[in-house]
């Protein structure tokens, strides 16, 4: 072959080994982007280079692949159930105290499906693998539960932190796990929405069962046999009488219909 000959072939395969890593490399990223979602680009944006976020993000994988992660038992899972509950109950007469139980009991679970609980951060970088999609709850959740430590948060701070709360613990508690391996079905990420809806936590949409038409006698029935049966509620999470007696009557308006004394509705905002 000749000279000219030998400098096309090898720039051509020089082309197509560029073509090639190239390649690789886009595919990559796009699978950190799919495995990770929004947590990809947190991760881009404290980092000092794209190079050093992608690498963090396999590392997270690294350690994610050594877990030996596992289903919570039927049992465990309806005593967690009735812990929650018992949570939401307290958040009426001690919006701070529920806030700091539910935290506790979100690293219990947390603990329970396998993963380590070595503090915040590694909680945050292990879930990251397979549960990106709702870790904005656990930083809003941490964030005010922070906040109320120093005695800075408000009792609707509180209230949204137990929303946030409940998020992670029934997506923790209804998530198929593989063994340390990455999930590419809905149930893994908790897109299936039995996983990812609060209402769903046990399998139940309220919703759907007949004792929502229930007169006022029987939803006292009701709400006992909820806590039993370890379904979520939001009506424990109103402030009650925590200082918004403005909110605690929209919120009591909103449920029963309350009437004014001379017969009208009341305003509500």
């Amino acid at each position: 072959m000749s000279t000219p000959g030998i400098i096309v072939l090898v720039v051509v395969l020089a082309l197509v080994a560029a073509a090639a890593a190239v390649g690789a490399l886009w595919y990559r990223r796009q699978r950190l982007r799919r495995v990770f979602g929004p947590e990809y680009d947190r991760a881009l944006a404290s980092a000092p280079d794209r190079r050093a976020a992608e690498e963090e993000l396999r590392d997270r994988e690294r350690r994610h692949e050594d877990l030996t992660l596992r289903e919570i038992p039927a049992e465990a899972r309806r005593a967690y159930h009735v812990r929650w509950n018992q949570i939401q109950e307290q958040f009426v007469d001690d919006p701070a105290g529920a806030v700091r139980a539910a935290d506790v009991l979100l690293t219990t679970v947390i603990g329970e499906r396998g993963y380590p609980t070595d503090g915040y951060d590694q909680q945050v970088a292990d879930l990251s693998v397979e549960h990106a999609d709702v870790l904005h709850h656990y930083r809003a959740a941490h964030a005010v539960s922070d906040r109320a430590a120093a005695d800075t948060a408000s009792t609707e701070d509180l209230r949204q932190a137990l929303v946030h709360y409940r998020q992670l613990v029934a997506t923790l508690l209804g998530a198929d796990t593989d063994t340390g391996r990455h999930r590419t079905d809905g149930a893994a990420h908790g897109t299936d929405p039995r996983h990812t809806d609060p209402r769903h936590l046990d399998g139940h949409d309220p919703a759907h069962d007949d004792r929502a038409d229930a007169d006022a006698d029987g939803r006292g029935a009701d709400a006992a046999g909820d806590r039993g049966a370890g379904r979520f509620t939001d009506r424990q999470y109103h402030p009650g009488t925590h200082g918004e007696p403005g909110r605690d009557r929209e919120y009591g308006e909103r449920e029963n219909g309350a009437e004014a004394a001379d017969g009208r509705p009341r305003a509500t905002r």
